[in-house]
């Protein structure tokens, strides 16, 4: 489990499971996420929003994972735009340290 703040005086800190950063990088939901400025603003998390509604909305398979993922940390209600900074920046840390599984059939 980690913790991220979701705002910058950290007042408001989420929860992050490993199943969470599993399914970030099992649907590669921070690739190409960001424009070229690298900067996360809200238009980022609509961005994301819109492509996890995509997803599950086209998918054959179960997405529970896709849907825990929305209510646990996406669709939490104190989620900004400096809460999935923290995220990624958190994701991009684990990613680099972790044994990631492999998303391959």
């Amino acid at each position: 489990m980690y913790n991220i703040p979701l705002n910058a005086s950290g007042s408001h800190v989420l929860t992050i499971s490993e199943d969470n950063l599993n399914t970030i990088h099992k649907y590669g939901l921070f690739k190409a996420l960001k424009d070229s400025n690298d900067y996360v603003d809200e238009d980022v998390l609509d961005k994301l929003k819109c492509h996890i509604r995509s997803l599950i909305a086209h998918s054959d398979t179960n997405s529970k994972d896709l849907l825990d993922l929305c209510i646990d940390v996406i669709y939490h209600n104190k989620m900004k735009a400096y809460g999935l900074s923290q995220l990624i920046q958190l994701y991009e840390k684990w990613e680099k340290t972790c044994d990631i599984p492999s998303t391959e059939s």
